[in-house]
């Protein structure tokens, strides 16, 4: 990306000016508060929009309701231009959002939109506001903030500009997503479908298998059925030639009938209910039986309290507090292992520095061999009593993970036992309360036989009272075939009702069987997925390290390409190395090597342009494929002067430098501007900027 021209109407001191800009080094020179910073906070304006404070009071002119940015620029050969406009409004300065326009050459491809704006934009130059106002424009005093960043510092902020940062929020963002599928597994795993899948297998295929004899049973029942109709009814024939006798014998056998069904009836469901009622002790039995299993698993549980030294009586949100209690000592000690670690490494740096350099670390005063052998006795018997401390905090460390685990680990299981034995406790009550109201309506039903047996025996002998026989044998003959009719369906009915049964265990063991098919399938892959997302995760840790070094490598290379050229021929050469925090050296002909601190300002300055420039040359390789081609410089002589040449150095070395092929500088040394390709000045009139081009 190149400038080719800049209008802005009503920003800061700007009323109407139009700059127009060639390749090569470009100096805007002029004095202080003349309007030469707004240029290039103008260009900012007009690439991203966003105002660099909170407000865009800087830019809007005073007194003006609307202000306009418009740049030229080309890319890859290609022209676009972006308006923007600023409105006052209700004393708010804001974006007028309607005149915001982006062209290629004169056909709009982005409008209305900052979003749609943006991305066109990243789209076309591969720039972002970070990597601008990071790499590509130098404002005043940050030139060389890379290079005064603590190490730590410069890693994290070039990982984030590299996007090496990428890969490792994306690996952290992972453990969430497998600690998700890690307890699904676990729960699938536990699910009492899946493991109890064969019993229930076994038990469906039982029920199959009674259904079908039930079936069978229910055809033979049907047939008998049938006999015992047909003999019942050639028995009541039997009856049609008795008159008196027979009617008063029928009125009997009516009522025997009936009570022999009920009797029947009541019996059968007595049976059907001490049934019951056994099955039901039965149950409470497997129950308190797996009740008294939990509660000694509870016991063994918080056995596991008492090795660790917790108190095994603690309710659950005691020990909740106390595993908080333990995880922040364990904070508190990695806390000071941390800082005692750190303290290790300010005494080394300070024993480094006064072997080498034989000066106080703290004011710089020259020091006599004794005393700076005792001091270093100290400063090392110092780092021996740290480095026993660290040992000492790794072992309460280790202890108190191990108790942090346990602790963990027994909260957890007790959570799900007490759990388990409150719905014991709940499944015995209801068991109890079944079985009462069972063993009631057995009772009730046997007294209640009781009485149809008293009833029956008196009618039958008032029945036996009547005295003929072929009456009796005839009533004796229906009386039989009646009850056996009755006896057959009512075993009918049974069995039909036990169909029905059947039947509904039927759906419901292969309604369970299947949705345990289906958790097994889901558990299969659930263990795929964890296993890939596994592989990816450790793949995104161990991509980084050799990243940073590939980084670091083609980082060197730049760097001393960009510092060959800013020293030009002729001149000693300065070696540069960069360590895995991307921390540069400088090493000369005669092989001394000197960190950034130790150089003087013109080198150290020769290096932060080289390091500035290496970087974004990198950046802009590894996003879109080329080099940087601009570089905006605020008042980069500020801290040089005139007098020991270090001005005249930096523009002459600017001034060779072929990497980049726009330059654009804002200073107001006159010094700094002779040696630039292009000079516009800027100057100010009745409070309004004016620029002319001088060269």
């Amino acid at each position: 990306m190149k400038i080719r021209a800049l209008l802005l109407e009503n920003i800061r001191s700007h009323k109407k000016t139009l700059i127009k800009f060639e390749d090569g080094f470009t100096c805007l020179v002029g004095g202080l508060g003349r309007g030469k910073s707004s240029i290039l906070y103008a260009i900012d304006f007009a690439l991203f929009g966003d105002p660099l404070g909170r407000s865009y009071e800087y830019l809007l002119r005073e007194g003006s309701d609307r202000g306009k940015v418009a740049l030229k620029f080309l890319v890859e050969g290609k022209e676009y231009t972006i308006w923007r406009v600023l409105k006052r409004r209700n004393g708010r300065i804001s974006q007028d959002m309607d005149q915001l326009k982006l062209f290629e050459g004169v056909k709009i491809v982005a409008e209305l939109k900052s979003d749609a704006v943006e991305e066109q934009l990243k789209t076309i130059t591969g720039i972002d506001k970070e990597i601008f106002r990071d790499v590509i424009w130098i404002r005043q005093e940050h030139l060389k903030d890379l290079l005064d960043m603590r190490p730590t510092e410069r890693r994290k902020r070039l990982d984030n500009l590299f996007g090496i940062s990428d890969y490792e929020v994306a690996w952290t963002n992972m453990r969430s997503i497998i600690n998700w599928y890690e307890a699904t597994l676990q729960n699938l795993e536990k699910d009492p479908e899946i493991t109890r899948i064969k019993e229930l297998q076994l038990e469906y295929e039982k029920a199959v298998k009674e259904f079908a004899e039930n079936k069978e049973e229910i055809e033979r029942l049907k047939s008998e059925l049938s006999i015992a109709e047909k003999r019942r009814d050639e028995a009541a024939q039997c009856l049609q030639e008795l008159k008196t006798l027979r009617r008063k014998n029928e009125e009997l056998r009516a009522k025997e009938s009936d009570l022999q069904a009920r009797l029947i009836y009541i019996e059968d469901l007595s049976a059907r209910l001490a049934d019951k009622i056994q099955k039901g002790k039965e149950k409470i039995e497997k129950l308190n039986q797996e009740m008294a299993w939990l509660q000694t698993k509870e016991e063994k549980d918080r056995a596991k309290l008492e090795e660790i030294g917790v108190p095994s009586e603690l309710d659950f949100e005691n020990l909740r507090e106390q595993l908080n209690i333990i995880i922040e000592q364990l904070a508190g000690v990695q806390n000071e292992e941390e800082t005692a670690r750190k303290e290790i490494e300010e005494a080394k740096q300070k024993i480094l520095t006064l072997k080498t350099e034989s000066k106080c670390p703290l004011c710089l005063q020259p020091l006599s061999v004794h005393y700076k052998d005792d001091l270093l006795n100290r400063i090392s018997l110092e780092i021996y009593e740290r480095e026993e401390r660290i040992r000492e905090l790794k072992r309460n460390i280790y202890d108190l993970r191990r108790i942090r685990s346990i602790l963990s680990e027994t909260l957890a299981n007790l959570q799900d036992v007490m759990g388990e034995i409150k719905n014991k406790k709940r499944q015995i009550e209801e068991e109890y309360a079944n079985l009462e109201k069972a063993t009631r309506e057995f009772e009730e039903k046997q007294k209640e036989e009781e009485r149809l047996r008293e009833k029956l025996k008196s009618l039958r002998s008032e029945i036996r009272k009547i005295n003929l026989e072929e009456l009796e044998e005839a009533e004796r003959n229906y009386r039989n075939a009646d009850l056996e009719y009755i006896k057959v369906q009512q075993e009918l009915k049974n069995a039909e009702n036990k169909g029905v049964e059947i039947a509904y265990r039927i759906d419901m063991y292969k309604e369970r069987l299947d949705e345990a098919y289906k958790k097994i399938e889901r558990m299969k892959m659930v263990k795929i997925i964890l296993d890939t997302i596994k592989g990816i995760r450790q793949a995104y840790r161990s991509i980084q390290p050799k990243l940073r070094r590939e980084f670091i490598q083609y980082l060197e290379k730049i760097v001393q390409q960009v510092l060959d050229e800013l020293i030009g021929l002729g001149e000693p050469s300065l070696f540069i190395s960069i360590d895995e925090d991307y921390t540069p050296s400088i090493r000369s002909e005669e092989g001394h090597e000197r960190s950034a601190t130790n150089l003087s300002g013109g080198e150290r300055t020769l290096l932060a342009f080289a390091y500035r420039l290496g970087i974004g040359q990198l950046i802009m390789q590894s996003r879109i494929g080329r080099g940087l081609r601009m570089l905006l410089l605020d008042e980069p002589t500020e801290s040089l002067g005139r007098e020991d040449g270090s001005i005249d150095r930096l523009a002459e070395s600017l001034s060779k430098l072929k990497t980049v092929e726009q330059i654009i500088a804002v200073t107001h040394s006159e010094a700094f501007a002779e040696k630039a390709d292009h000079v516009i000045r800027v100057t100010k009139e009745d409070n309004a900027s004016k620029v002319s081009v001088e060269r």
